[in-house]
């Protein structure tokens, strides 16, 4: 399988920031050895789940660490996570991967922000993409009738129906049939790719970036759009009883397009984590490379306040 990495994306979709790229000016956050005095800052972290607190098998114990010594001492920490699923199935998850339960307060998910949505929209027939297996606890959450393209009112994708088979460009034709009728898409996980244990897969958001760059309209139900901070924001200052101020909330991820991007858009710190996705973008084996940091981190795209290869306190 052929992944591009995300500064490729992101230079591909970004002409003016690829020349600055060309021209070798950089912008890249200080590389930090260590977290505990930045996390001290704030009051509330907005944490990424997938890369940061575990790798899709198994927890990393530094970040569940790092995390429940920010509640100890008075923080509050709300998951958010682009997994295409309802909050519970997402906190299943977190215990079969032995993410202690005391490294969090609440989740917020892309698969909540999505039902949400359909069920303002009132879509009652959808045509679903997405593995009926994996993904079982969105599809079963859904009010609507799933039936074939031609019936269906939107397309709702948790990702693809086989990501260790399929590419993105497999379902062009069906997007090229679903554009002729107008149908609106829902992305139930913004994410392009997602590592696996150290495998690349595709997720629903490489399949709606092909549909809205042939025209089509996408609903990105997740990171880096607003919904996703808004809502943590919301739980946060619930949990805490008080006003949050958004200089008191730091964003913690491994994706440039989703987690930074995300905190750019909300209005808040974020702390870069380089071991994630971009790991062969950001790292030379087990260490972080400033050359390589600096590359990934053209002027225009979302800066963070510092890198570290995993989190930790």
């Amino acid at each position: 399988m052929q992944v591009k990495t995300w500064s490729q994306h992101f230079l591909d979709r970004n002409p003016v920031s690829k020349q600055s790229h060309d021209r070798g000016t950089h912008c890249a956050p200080p590389v930090l050895e260590y977290a505990g005095e930045l996390l001290s800052r704030y009051d509330v972290l907005f944490c990424d789940v997938w890369g940061v607190v575990h790798n899709g098998l198994t927890a990393f114990e530094g970040a569940c660490a790092a995390l429940t010594r920010f509640r100890d001492e008075g923080g509050t920490v709300i998951l958010v996570s682009n997994a295409p699923v309802p909050k519970k199935r997402v906190a299943d998850l977190l215990a079969s991967r032995h993410v202690p339960r005391n490294a969090w307060d609440d989740i917020v998910s892309s698969g909540d922000i999505a039902l949400t949505h359909i069920n303002e929209r009132a879509f009652t027939k959808l045509y679903c993409i997405g593995p009926q297996d994996r993904d079982q606890a969105m599809f079963k959450a859904l009010d609507a009738q799933s039936v074939d393209l031609e019936s269906a009112q939107a397309i709702i994708c948790t990702g693809l129906n086989d990501d260790r088979n399929e590419t993105p460009e497999d379902y062009r034709p069906m997007l090229e049939r679903a554009l002729e009728r107008g149908l609106p898409f829902v992305c139930a996980n913004p994410d392009l790719i997602v590592d696996v244990g150290g495998t690349i897969l595709y997720c629903a958001g490489a399949i709606a970036d092909i549909y809205q760059h042939m025209g089509g309209a996408v609903f990105w139900a997740g990171k880096p759009h607003l919904s996703a901070y808004e809502t943590a924001h919301h739980r946060s200052e619930a949990l805490r009883d008080a006003n949050v101020s958004r200089k008191k909330a730091l964003v913690i991820g491994d994706s440039i397009r989703t987690d930074l991007k995300g905190a750019e858009n909300f209005g808040c710190d974020a702390l870069f984590v380089a071991s994630g996705i971009h790991r062969h973008d950001a790292m030379d084996g087990e260490r972080l490379s400033q050359a390589k940091l600096a590359a990934l981190f053209p002027p225009g795209t979302p800066t963070a306040v510092g890198a570290m290869i995993e989190l930790t306190w």
